[in-house]
């Protein structure tokens, strides 16, 4: 089961609101969304967590990009909502690595040769075209300023969610759009 919500600060503190994602189909759009709900270009927080699985934080600060925290990739890589979030830029590839080469196809579709090794450095890193690594990938450090560090940030696991709002002083907001 999925939740998403949309944190905004504002000067009179924490607005929540539940958030539907069927339409968001690329970080963009996703941004685009949490801009939405900002008055005046305020911070706001996109919230995502598959119960149990991965929660992934999305931080956007008026037309800044958005910066991501996802804490656990293989898992999210497995979600539509997570793929979302998971963009080659977080992932360390580079962009197009895993669509094949099309100059490579026989006329059957089948490629020729075998698959070239991935170089030393993304093997080291656990990135290739077909993996994602397994752990939290992203910016732990997007919510220092708001009083959650990156070391807490990576030792949330469970109800994640509820646990970023509560230490924002929001737990209850977000609670009324649960």
């Amino acid at each position: 089961m999925y939740f998403a919500a949309l944190l905004a600060r504002t000067e009179d503190g924490w607005e929540a609101s539940d958030t539907e994602l069927d339409d968001v189909e690329t970080l963009s759009d996703l941004a685009d969304l949490a801009r939405e709900a900002a008055p005046d270009e305020d911070t706001v927080l996109v919230l995502i967590e598959q119960e149990g699985a991965w929660f992934g934080v999305v931080r956007v600060d008026g037309e800044d990009d958005p910066r991501i925290y996802v804490s656990d990739a293989s898992a999210a890589a497995r979600s539509s909502y997570g793929e979302i979030l998971l963009t080659d830029e977080l992932l360390g590839r580079e962009p197009g690595d895993d669509v094949p080469d099309l100059d490579a196809l026989d006329l059957d579709g089948t490629e020729d040769g075998e698959p070239e090794p991935a170089d030393d450095e993304d093997a080291a890193a656990g990135v290739s075209a077909e993996t994602v690594p397994h752990g939290p990938v992203g910016d732990p450090g997007l919510l220092d300023d708001l009083g959650i560090d990156a070391k807490v940030l990576r030792a949330l696991d469970g109800d994640a969610v509820n646990s970023i709002a509560d230490a924002l002083g929001a737990a209850d907001v977000l609670e009324a759009v649960r």
